[in-house]
Formats: C-alpha cells, structure tokens, sequence
C-alpha cells in the first residue's frame, strides 16, 4: 500500500548537509555538543525502541497512561478536524489521539511530519487500513526549522509534539520553535505537548542510564553515524555514558566522557580534534517541568494554557495550548 499524498522537504543530502553543520559546530565548541537528532539513525532508533521497555524509563509508560486516561478530553478541548504529529516516527501513539478525535465527531485528517521517509512509509500505510476514510498527508521536513511546510486546508489542527521531545530543546530554541509554531497556526487551533516533570534525582538519572546497559549503547552509537556519515575515527571504546542531573537547569543532560586523551580526525569535514583525558561531550538535553514553566514558556509565545493532564502518578503531563 502506498501513501496518497507524501510532500518532500528534506533529503538526504539535506540531512548530511546538517550533520556536517552540527559536528563542526558542536565539535569545535567549548564545551564539545552535539545535537541530539544524530542519535537516531537505524541502530539508534532500535535501540530507542528497546529503551522504551526498560522498566527503568517511565517516561514512555507514563505518557502513554496520561494518553489514554485524557485523550476524550484532550479531544475536546482541541476541538480539531485534523491532527498534526510532529516527529511522527512509528506513530505507534497516534491512534490514541485519532480515536479521541473520531468519538469527538471531528476527525477527518492525518498529518504525519517526520524526517525520515522510511518511517513514514512504513507507518502510515497500517493507519491508512486502520482508519479507511481517513485523508492523510504525510511531510518529509524537519520540523525545527519548516513548521510553514505543514499543509492546511481551512481546517482546524491539532499539532502535536509527544515524547518529550520539547524538553531537547535549549531554552532559546523552544522559545523559537513556539513562536514559530504560532505564527504557522491560526487562532483557535490547538497544540497538544508532552513534557516530563521534575522528580527526584535518583529516578530521573536512572532513566537515562539504565543497567542493562541500553542507553549506554544508544548514546555510544552517535559515534558510529559520525564514523560513518562523516568518516570520523572515533574509538567508542575510548568513551563512558554519562547521565547527569544538572538542577539549576532542571535537564539531565547525556554526555560521553574520554577515557584517555584522544585525537579524532574527521575526513569529511577536514577536521582534527583533541580530547583531553575525562572530557565531557554533551550528546543530549531533556529538560524537566513543572505546570508553572510550560504554562509561562507558552504563554509567552500567544498560546493560552487551556489543558494539563498526567498519568495517574504525576510523572509525565500533556498540555493542551490553543492559540490567541
């Protein structure tokens, strides 16, 4: 089964194009980053996927409570004929939301926004035989910076962003992403965000640093895409995953820490790159909320704050933001 509408806005060479970007950037920076999207190749989001089941990460779990005890809820305070998921992925939460949408009376189209091709193709086709009379419109595009390539048909849209993936931003950059998202939306329509909430320490970094060993592997593997897209001679055996609680910015932040003193060239950059012996790179953010910051951060991007709900025990919450 094909997709009956797939709109391109980002390609491969595009996507290489922004990791060279990134690398040089974040490589040459004090302290060294980089961005967190490089951590999702295949094996990277396999190893998401494994991450997921780990009893240790209840974000996933608790999201998907939170889902399914509010979508009835979230449906109705959205009011929306269309759902638009931001990093669809899998779409492996989605028809939580379009059942919601088709008990509401509303629900007439899917708009699947994802970088990868791949997963959108493999996704959408089971949805299309789920839901037969739904119109959807799958986009290839990198959200963060194409929010104007989301197609709109005088409807009324619920863009969602699940996942926790609002908490990977900086500060800066969620405010650039809100206020993008605003201006792309018309008044009335809605915003539907997952956030993780601040919790005890204990749990939060256990969640990120696992003892099987998974997340480990997960963050190790940005090395691999770096060795491969950019022909890069990381040793991945020369770095230790970290997870890190760094309270004055409510974020566990992901780092790879050198083992010993390297020196890393980067062929396809014509760069070289010294490590000193326990050098930290930061791999990834995840911010932490409370109902008053999201409130706040939204607010001051046009939207009003017009839903919170969580799973049962308060983990993980989703806010229904409707634009002024």
């Amino acid at each position: 089964m094909s997709l009956p509408a797939l709109d391109v806005h980002l390609t491969a060479d595009d996507a290489d194009a922004a990791l060279r970007t990134d690398a040089r950037r974040g490589l040459t920076s004090t302290p060294k980053i980089l961005t967190p999207q490089w951590l999702y190749d295949a094996r990277g989001s396999e190893l998401f996927e494994q991450i997921t089941a780990l009893p240790e990460y209840y974000p996933f779990t608790a999201e998907r409570e939170a889902l399914a005890a509010h979508s009835d809820a979230i449906a109705r305070t959205a009011d929306a004929d269309t759902l638009v998921e931001l990093g669809s992925g899998s779409s492996s939460k989605t028809p939580v939301l379009l059942d919601a949408l088709h008990r509401a009376g509303t629900l007439r189209r899917y708009v699947p926004v994802d970088v990868s091709p791949s997963a959108l193709e493999e996704a959408v086709p089971g949805l299309i035989g789920a839901y037969p009379e739904l119109d959807v419109h799958a986009v290839v595009a990198d959200f963060t910076s194409d929010l104007r390539s989301v197609p709109s048909d005088g409807g009324r849209r619920l863009v969602a962003l699940l996942g926790g993936t609002f908490g990977n931003f900086e500060p800066a950059d969620r405010q650039t992403f809100l206020a993008a998202l605003a201006d792309a939306l018309e008044p009335g329509e809605a915003f539907l965000v997952g956030t993780d909430l601040v919790k005890d320490e204990s749990t939060l970094v256990a969640a990120y640093d696992d003892s099987q060993g998974v997340t480990a592997a997960f963050n190790l593997n940005v090395l691999s895409v770096l060795n491969r897209v950019l022909g890069a001679d990381f040793d991945r055996s020369g770095f230790d995953h970290l997870a890190v609680w760094v309270p004055q910015s409510s974020r566990i932040e992901m780092r790879l820490r050198a083992r010993r003193p390297m020196h890393v060239r980067v062929s396809e950059l014509d760069l070289e790159i010294d490590f000193a012996a326990g050098e930290e790179m930061r791999t990834e953010i995840s911010t932490k909320f409370t109902r008053e910051r999201i409130r706040d951060e939204l607010a001051a991007a046009g939207f009003s704050h017009d839903g919170w709900f969580t799973d049962p025990q308060g983990r993980f919450a989703l806010s229904v933001a409707v634009r002024r």
